[in-house]
């Protein structure tokens, strides 16, 4: 009778597999976690990008191209197995997509931004992911990236030592309702955007910059009130807002004191940092150090904290200064990422009480070496890290 059951168990995972996305607390069927990477969708001609920052037409591919090595044994520039692909190619997303799904990744979520009031580099996934023809397979949600840009952050090639600002993420309450209507119509509406009890899920990245926005933490709050209710008028229970912290750190008294009262006012609902904190450059403390700011921060608040692991770190192809000492250079292995995501994933069995996301620093981040897309060092050994810990059930 267990055998049977294991057949018929089996069938199903499979049938739920191959259909839609998420119907609310639960992913794609078959799987109990959301496993989340970050898309970073910089490889393509923007025209925003095209104008300021990567003007031959290839995206930052420009810059990562570029990469070279700081010292003996650096891995510069690195080498995409599939090639230098663009990230708006329905082909090159469905490619994505279908790789994703059989290494066990059902989530993406896109980097998505708003500058000069106009979307940027939003054809990744108007174009690339919405445009591939499998996209229903795969769940999604968005992080509006609300940081501030340098000119020589994303293209010190071309702007040499010009610190000054080339993109500010500040919006006011025009653009805000602008961009409001923009991601319930072109987003959440779809079925196989994340949400939480039925609320889509919202992640912003500098909460900071959304409070300065608005002058005062109370009008931030008063923006934030508006955005539930549109949301609830397009037929929403609600919306769940996602802290995306760039990679969390050690918090004082007096941090955790402030940060509560802003996750009070705006009503925010959950943390998922973008990267691993506590980095060193051997990737062993890294890990550990990202699990003890993990706790630190479970501790202190509320709201659910969603675990996130990161591959390394090396975003030597956009700093001409940056060395040895500033990139992930030690035990960097598919190997020691599968035990914090194993790690990650008991964190997750153990709060059973909050959604089961893992967020995965990421799955295209050449220009920072954390990716799971396969390249001619590692070959698949990331995603085959990942198959190994949430896959292995299905095999």
């Amino acid at each position: 009778m267990k055998q049977i059951s294991f057949f018929l168990l089996s069938a199903f995972v499979l049938t739920c597999f191959c259909s839609c996305g998420g119907d609310g607390n639960k992913p794609i069927c078959g799987d109990d976690y959301y496993v989340c990477a970050y898309v970073w969708p910089s490889c393509h001609d923007d025209s925003l990008g095209h104008k300021y920052l990567w003007p031959q037409g290839d995206g930052e591919w420009e810059v990562i191209k570029q990469g070279n090595p700081r010292f003996p044994g650096h891995y510069q520039p690195r080498q995409p197995l599939w090639g230098y692909e663009h990230d708006d190619d329905p082909k090159v997303v469905e490619k994505w997509i279908d790789t994703a799904l059989k290494y066990g990744v059902n989530t993406f979520v896109y980097d998505w931004y708003w500058f000069m009031n106009y979307p940027y580099l939003e054809g990744a996934l108007d174009d690339g992911f919405l445009g591939a023809s499998n996209n229903e397979k795969m769940n999604f949600y968005i992080m509006w990236a609300n940081h501030q840009v340098k000119k020589n952050y994303w293209n010190y090639h071309l702007h040499g030592d010009d610190t000054s600002i080339l993109f500010d993420p500040k919006v006011d309450m025009a653009q805000f309702k602008t961009i409001v209507a923009r991601v319930i119509k072109q987003y959440f509406k779809r079925k196989n955007y994340v949400k939480i009890d039925g609320c889509p899920v919202f992640g912003i990245f500098d909460m900071n910059q959304f409070v300065q926005s608005f002058g005062t933490l109370d009008e931030a709050a008063k923006a934030m009130d508006y955005f539930r209710d549109e949301v609830r008028k397009a037929g929403f229970p609600g919306l769940h807002i996602q802290q995306n912290n760039g990679g969390g750190s050690f918090l004082s008294q007096e941090t955790i004191a402030s940060q509560q009262e802003r996750i009070d006012k705006l009503g925010i609902n959950s943390h998922a940092f973008y990267n691993m904190g506590g980095f060193t450059p051997d990737y062993l403390t890294y890990g550990a150090n990202a699990i003890q700011i993990r706790e630190q921060w479970e501790k202190a608040y509320s709201i659910p904290v969603f675990p996130t692991v990161s591959i390394g770190w090396d975003d030597t192809p956009r700093f001409p200064a940056k060395g040895e000492n500033d990139i992930t250079r030690f035990h960097q292995t598919p190997r020691a990422f599968e035990s914090f995501l194993e790690v990650a994933k008991q964190y997750v069995d153990a709060h059973p009480q909050q959604p089961p996301f893992i967020m995965i620093n990421a799955w295209n981040e050449w220009v920072e070496g954390s990716y799971l897309l396969p390249d001619r060092y590692f070959g698949y050994g990331y995603l085959e890290a990942v198959q190994h810990v949430f896959r292995r059930a299905e095999e």
